[in-house]
């Protein structure tokens, strides 16, 4: 005997998810909803909303936020188009979350480097090494991604750290990764590049002010510890 598949448009008109969002507001429609509407349609098998609550009893939903393309695509009746569509809507919220309305953010203390990093950095499974060009104000000019991959002393080069620094005649820099172990605890490495990028920031008349290194939770500035003059 053939299956039938109940459409969005064979439900009634108040249990549709975008019609909910509209007459509640979407903080009264649950995940599955909330994605159905954002992914529009299902598959030949299945209606957007059974999919969407499929996905959800698989994965909750930080789980879903820091899947890939290539592990997204994996899942039955997603294919790449909704794939980057859940990618896009995750990378949205985490630049909400780390978003600041004013004009530029001043940087005080290794606290204000996590809690503008922290956002973007929490959920990558590899390292990234990033730095932030500051003013003569501490005000940050912009965020420069480095590197990927674990810090090596041999593979991060100066002239990588400083080639926007020095584009963006900034006055000092603030170095920060990630470590994706959820452990901040600076590793030798870590210590072995932040000498070296300090010692080349001085040659070239650009102060590395810090070096936070961010875990789950929690950061290590290695200017606390010591590691930074």
């Amino acid at each position: 005997m053939s299956e039938y598949k109940i459409s969005i448009h064979d439900m009634p008109m108040d249990e549709r998810p975008r019609e909910r969002l509209l007459k509640y507001g979407p903080e009264a429609l649950s995940n599955a909803e909330l994605l159905a509407i954002i992914l529009r349609t299902g598959s030949q098998k299945e209606n957007v909303i059974n999919m969407c609550s499929r996905i959800f009893s698989e994965y909750n939903i930080k789980q879903l936020s820091q899947a890939n393309i290539a592990s997204l695509t994996k899942i039955h009746g997603i294919g790449t188009a909704k794939a980057a569509q859940i990618a896009a809507i995750f990378e949205l919220a985490r630049k909400l979350e780390g978003f600041s309305d004013k004009p530029k953010r001043k940087i005080r203390s290794p606290a204000d480097v996590y809690s503008i990093l922290y956002p973007g950095m929490r959920e990558h499974k590899k390292e990234r090494l990033v730095a932030l060009l500051l003013d003569t104000k501490n005000q940050v000019i912009r965020e420069e991604l480095i590197s990927i991959g674990s810090l090596n002393a041999n593979i991060v080069h100066p002239r990588e750290v400083f080639k926007a620094a020095l584009m963006e005649s900034c006055a000092s820099v603030i170095l920060s990764h990630n470590h994706p172990s959820g452990d901040p605890t600076p590793s030798k490495e870590d210590i072995a590049v932040t000498e070296k990028l300090v010692e080349g920031g001085k040659l070239l008349g650009i102060d590395v002010l810090d070096h936070v290194v961010i875990g789950d939770g929690r950061y290590v500035s290695l200017k606390d510890e010591g590691y930074v003059r």
